[in-house]
């Protein structure tokens, strides 16, 4: 990616060496008439989304006709307030290739001033142009510094540093468009990376300082030994592991510079394969031992083995799928104080719960139908439908392979109010179950 910032420079030294004096050329009235007259067609005919306020004419590089190059004509192109400028390279007869300003400021050799920087007074702070659009693609950024990594066919890489301390990757179409957005990717994506993309603006170990913060605002106690990124997911959000001085750990989940979510190793094994800075599989033993302990206190007898927690739910109690040491699973409902819930796989489908760590016990499912004296040993079920009156159907197949039926439940607490078979109540999907 990196290969189209050298090819700008290359392509255009030439004329920087004949035109520009160093520092920041002046503009002769010259020049300005020329570009204004020349760059408003150039600009159109580029797809460019300016209303060109401000222009330039930088030089003009002869073709060879040996090598069959054309003549090459060079601009600098200031837009409306508020938007992007632009360097324009015309070649004679062909298209106009077009590098944003940020691009154009930017040296391949940092110890070197860029051969063809943006100079005009619309020009003067490019980057000022991305905090919008960062902001809008979920990365809270406030631009110090940018960098232009390079271009392919369709896409600008730009490389932005931000007053928050992050770094990131914005990713813009080519050649620039404001009007299309860009996608803002975290420069610790690249670190460790194989790409020929990587961040220079800032080092790592200062974009990690952001676990610091995130353990402040996780207010649980961690003073941080050790940093490490984790992944960014699909909706955007960072995540973050912390060791501690103390021996714990954390993974961090994070919009931006904001905390959006702290959980201990115990309970990180679905976040990207958990924590790697602690002992993650002695932080689970004890997780495990302490759920045993809730089940126990619960009125239930599961050795609790293994573990997942669902996602939050708005009472804050904590719901788990637990693993019990014969292999079943059931599902666990804790308050932050007080005795919790342990329902067996058929009850949790009427909270809203489904079993899939260990296997599904529905023998409990089975002693409701007989209850209403139905002979069928539960092989399958799921829930079907809420009812008006606020009752939850749950749908059984049974292990002889005949019809099953649809058994009505109150919720709280759970309690079977009746059964009816598949033929009569309708609605069952369940393989053997369907009528019609």
């Amino acid at each position: 990616m990196g290969l189209a910032a050298a090819l700008l420079v290359a392509a255009l030294a030439p004329i920087a060496v004949m035109s520009a004096p160093k520092g920041a050329p002046a503009v002769s009235d010259a020049q300005r008439k020329q570009g204004m007259a020349e760059t408003p067609a150039l600009v159109q005919a580029a797809g460019l989304p300016c209303q060109v306020s401000d222009a330039r004419f930088v030089g003009k590089s002869p073709g060879d006709k040996k090598k069959g190059t054309p003549d090459q004509s060079y601009y600098e192109v200031a837009c409306a307030p508020g938007t992007m400028g632009y360097i324009l390279q015309a070649s004679a007869g062909g298209p106009t290739t077009v590098f944003s300003c940020i691009e154009a400021n930017t040296s391949p050799d940092p110890s070197k001033p860029p051969s063809l920087p943006c100079v005009l007074p619309g020009n003067s702070d490019p980057k000022a142009v991305l905090g919008p659009l960062l902001s809008k693609a979920g990365a809270q950024c406030t631009p110090t510094a940018t960098r232009g990594i390079g271009q392919t066919k369709t896409q600008t890489f730009i490389e932005v540093a931000c007053q928050e301390g992050a770094g990131y990757v914005a990713i813009a179409s080519a050649p620039f468009d404001a009007s299309k957005g860009l996608e803002a990717q975290n420069c610790l994506n690249f670190d460790d990376g194989a790409g020929n993309i990587k961040c220079a603006l800032s080092d790592k170990t200062a974009r990690l300082k952001i676990v610091d913060s995130l353990a402040t605002a996780a207010n649980n106690g961690c003073v941080v030994k050790d940093r490490r990124f984790v992944a960014t997911a699909k909706d955007g959000a960072d995540y973050y592991e912390a060791s501690c001085q103390d021996g714990k750990g954390y993974i961090y989940k994070a919009n931006g510079a904001k905390l959006a979510q702290a959980t201990d190793c115990g309970h990180a094994q679905g976040f990207f394969g958990g924590c790697t800075l602690t002992d993650a599989r002695q932080a689970e033993t004890e997780q495990a031992a302490l759920y045993t302990k809730l089940a126990k206190n619960s009125g239930s007898n599961c050795q609790v083995t293994r573990y997942a927690l669902f996602p939050a739910r708005p009472d804050n109690k904590e719901a788990v799928e637990l693993v019990c040491a014969d292999g079943n699973s059931a599902i666990g409902i804790f308050p932050a104080t007080g005795k919790g819930d342990v329902l067996d796989c058929g009850h949790a489908l009427v909270a809203g719960y489904k079993c899939s760590l260990g296997k599904a016990d529905y023998s409990a499912l089975t002693a409701d139908l007989r209850k209403f004296e139905k002979s069928c040993t539960v092989s399958n079920a799921r829930p079907a439908a809420k009812t008006q009156k606020g009752t939850i159907l749950v749908e059984v197949a049974c292990s002889d392979g005949l019809p099953g039926y649809m058994i009505e439940y109150s919720a709280a607490p759970v309690n079977a109010l009746g059964a009816t078979g598949c033929r009569f109540a309708g609605g069952c999907q369940l393989p053997g179950n369907k009528t019609s």
